[in-house]
């Protein structure tokens, strides 16, 4: 065999057993996708007789009824004086008293300042001179008139006119008196005004005079801020205007802290007669008494308004209402409904909304998950109120709620 022959022969089998190694490759694949595509068609399937539990959820038994409204509004306590005390008189302050301090609280008739007396005594003693000079002139008017009288009467005749009797000059002398009278009055009040005392008790919130100063009249001294009597005014919307009892002036509301302490009560002294022009909502003036000191200008209280009953409506937890604004309740046939609700007012962590009709009573969902689908099938679980509802729930309502304590009768 020559060298030609025996190479052709060695790269036949090689090209053979080539093939041969692509062709068991080849079939070695097709084999796993084989597997593979029969793996994925089949499946382990149990058929059961029995269906998936229904959803537990937990509900409230709320019938219609009859509610007293409860308007909430928010305001800012602003004390009823507020004033800049300024002196009276001109002149040179003696002396400033402890009392005209800043931050210090004042009663009534405190003395404030004490300004120079010296040129008002003055005046006060020429006032009174004054004084005794026209009641002397007056006098002798008087006896004046007297004398002519009589002699007229001596006479037997009648005087011609008013002027024969001094009568004018009586009449000047009496105007005399009275105006000089006037001025003394004048000239002591002004003596007085070089002392000046706290017209209303309060609080002393800045001092704009000290010692030795000269004054003019009208010049600021203290800024005197009443801490005894305040008032307030809270705006409200036309839909809580008619939940209230109307005529609403002379009522009281009842004031709380923002964090649900109670502050007491406050009188309806006007409300309703106009609208304000920027938020186009009515607003109500309220007078508050101070008499405990629990209660301080610039203080943010909750006003609440007792309003009037309105019938058939129902009482539900805030945390019944979901994000979307729906109430959800369970029918008699244990499956989920909802509906939108028309909120009515809120108070005490509790909404209160006007009663869907077709129904004398309801299960509401307690707590409503976002998971609820209409018509779904659950097992409701009766509550009873909102010491019961599960723990989430319950924080949930207490969160958006304030604590309110009983009212304090002033």
């Amino acid at each position: 065999m020559t060298k030609t022959a025996v190479g052709s022969t060695k790269a036949s089998s090689a090209a053979k057993r080539r093939w041969l190694w692509v062709g068991a490759a080849l079939f070695a694949l097709v084999a796993v996708l084989v597997l593979v595509w029969e793996a994925e068609d089949t499946a382990d399937v149990v058929i059961s007789d029995t269906s998936a539990p229904a959803r537990v959820v937990s509900v409230l038994d709320v019938a219609p009824a009859a509610s007293v409204a409860t308007v909430t509004a928010f305001a800012e306590l602003r004390p009823r004086w507020d004033a800049e005390i300024r002196s009276a008189v001109p002149g040179r302050i003696l002396r400033v008293h402890d009392a005209a301090l800043a931050g210090g609280r004042v009663d009534a008739g405190a003395l404030l300042f004490s300004i120079e007396k010296t040129p008002y005594e003055t005046e006060v003693a020429a006032a009174e001179l004054n004084l005794e000079q026209a009641r002397l002139a007056l006098w002798q008017a008087e006896n004046a008139v007297v004398l002519a009288r009589g002699e007229f009467e001596r006479a037997g005749t009648e005087p011609p006119n008013e002027l024969a009797l001094r009568l004018p000059q009586l009449r000047i002398a009496e105007r005399s008196v009275a105006s000089a009278e006037a001025q003394l009055q004048a000239v002591q009040r002004r003596l007085a005004d070089t002392e000046v005392i706290a017209p209303f008790s309060g609080f002393v919130t800045e001092r704009m005079a000290s010692l030795g100063q000269t004054v003019v009249a009208g010049e600021s001294l203290v800024r005197l801020s009443d801490d005894q009597r305040f008032e307030s005014v809270v705006e409200l919307s036309e839909a809580d205007w008619a939940l209230l009892q109307h005529p609403i002036a002379g009522g009281t509301v009842d004031l709380f802290h923002r964090d649900g302490t109670v502050l007491g009560r406050a009188r309806i002294r006007e409300g309703g007669g106009f609208l304000d022009p920027q938020t186009r909502q009515r607003r109500v003036f309220l007078d508050v008494r101070n008499t405990d000191s629990n209660v301080l200008a610039g203080d943010f209280v909750r006003v609440e308004f007792t309003g009037r009953a309105i019938e058939n409506t129902l009482a539900i937890p805030e945390s019944a209402l979901t994000r979307t604004g729906h109430v959800w309740f369970v029918d008699t046939d244990d499956l989920l409904g909802r509906f939108e609700p028309r909120i009515l007012f809120r108070s005490d962590g509790r909404i209160t909304l006007a009663a869907p009709n077709g129904a004398d009573s309801f299960r509401i969902a307690a707590t409503p998950l976002a998971s609820f689908l209409p018509g779904q099938r659950v097992s409701p679980r009766r509550i009873g109120g909102t010491a019961e509802l599960p723990q989430a729930a319950r924080a949930s309502v207490e969160n958006r709620s304030m604590a309110i304590r009983p009212i304090r009768e002033r």
